[in-house]
């Protein structure tokens, strides 16, 4: 019997990138024209948005029903 910690450690980076496709939308700090704006993409990496600041971006995510998460 596998256990729970087995199966998490058998997850492929393929397995990694579906998991949170459809619920979740990752933040990172971007420079655009000089200026530090954020984007905002799915799991897979695709952008789906670029915005003035944090805020505006956390709301547009819960707005198209994602949780938004930040990446360092």
């Amino acid at each position: 019997m596998t256990t729970e910690l087995e199966r998490i450690r058998a997850l492929t980076p393929n397995d990694l990138l579906v998991l949170g496709m459809k619920n979740m939308a990752y933040m990172k700090d971007m420079e655009v024209d000089g200026e530090t704006v954020v984007g905002l993409f799915a799991a897979n990496g695709q952008q789906i948005a670029v915005v003035e600041d944090r805020e505006t971006a956390v709301a547009a995510a819960w707005q198209n029903g994602l949780a938004p998460m930040t990446v360092h």
